[in-house]
């Protein structure tokens, strides 16, 4: 990410303009509010609103292997690699990229398997060869439009963390299209886009347009992934409480990987915990569609998270006294 120069950490009073009578829906803005603060940009002078999650500092997330991991591949340029475990991103070698693509299979194959004996791994224990992204988060890019998102999810009464959480990992450097289709800030499929009222056709597309793309996400999020996430959590008989950094990370996988393959994976790690080991429990379970680029996502939310709070100094904000 791009450095920013923060003189001071601002808590803004959060104004919701409340069209309904539903009190409900109010006492949901009013705790949505609790998390927005306000930062001050020194470049362009101004303050913006931004989310800051104290439970991801209270539960020392930046102390995590798997955010240590991503942030250090964050900072790779994309000519390097490295070799790592995938139990507990464990980094084993710094290679060059080009390198390792021109070897072929059955040296690979020799290759993790020397890993795995030399660390007295399991064979089923998987090691992976990670790309680095150095420059995949240009940090100027979002900070404001995180501003923008961040109205837009309060006005369709959706938790605006997880408009904060797309945007940092979905569509950071501008690239607005996926290779499965995806496309916009909030990397929207053409039928769920459609679905939520937006125009896609060949000729012109709305999820390139901020404010409806952040519409449909929203709506995407309150009527369907937080619903799935809900169900399949009353299926096991796992208690869970909305607000709580799990059950948001549960969602983004929903939104991610959607229901099905979520509800397999859960099923299958075995874990009938309302609480993060429900989390860490899904980077180690795969099942279905819900594999490696699925145990990522909660992974690189965390880190972004963790990233942007050291890039404003939040960090040690509430952190727990030893």
């Amino acid at each position: 990410m791009k450095s920013i120069s923060t003189l001071f950490l601002l808590v803004l009073f959060f104004t919701v303009q409340c069209s309904n009578n539903d009190t409900v829906a109010v006492s949901k803005r009013k705790n949505y509010c609790n998390e927005v603060i306000g930062v001050y940009h020194q470049k362009y002078n101004m303050n913006t609103n931004f989310i800051f999650d104290s439970s991801i500092v209270k539960l020392c997330c930046d102390t995590l292997p798997q955010v240590v991991f991503w942030e250090r591949v964050l900072q790779l340029p994309s000519d390097s690699g490295v070799i790592n475990i995938s139990t507990n991103r464990k980094i084993v070698h710094q290679i060059p990229s080009g390198w390792w693509k021109k070897q072929n299979d059955d040296f690979k194959v020799c290759y993790r398997d020397s890993i795995r004996q030399l660390h007295c791994l399991n064979d089923s224990v998987r090691i992976y060869f990670t790309e680095g992204k150095g420059g995949y988060y240009a940090w100027d890019s979002i900070f404001f439009i995180i501003d923008k998102a961040i109205n837009v999810f309060m006005e369709y009464n959706t938790d605006p963390w997880y408009a904060q959480a797309i945007l940092m990992i979905e569509s950071p450097t501008g690239n607005l299209r996926s290779n499965v289709g995806a496309r916009g800030y909030f990397q929207l499929m053409k039928n769920v886009a459609k679905k939520f009222g937006l125009t896609v056709t060949r000729h012109h597309d709305d999820r390139l347009n901020f404010e409806k793309s952040a519409m449909a996400a929203a709506m995407l999020l309150r009527t369907i992934c937080i619903p799935e996430a809900k169900k399949i959590l009353d299926t096991l008989h796992i208690p869970y409480n909305e607000s709580e950094l799990w059950f948001k990370l549960l969602v983004m996988h929903v939104y991610h990987a959607g229901a099905y393959n979520v509800k397999r994976v859960v099923e299958k790690s075995g874990i009938k915990e309302g609480n993060m080991n429900l989390i860490y429990g899904l980077w180690q379970t795969r099942a279905g569609a819900f594999q490696s680029a699925s145990q990522n996502y909660s992974q690189l939310v965390l880190t972004a998270f963790v990233k942007s709070y050291k890039q404003l100094g939040l960090l040690q904000c509430v952190r727990p006294k030893q």
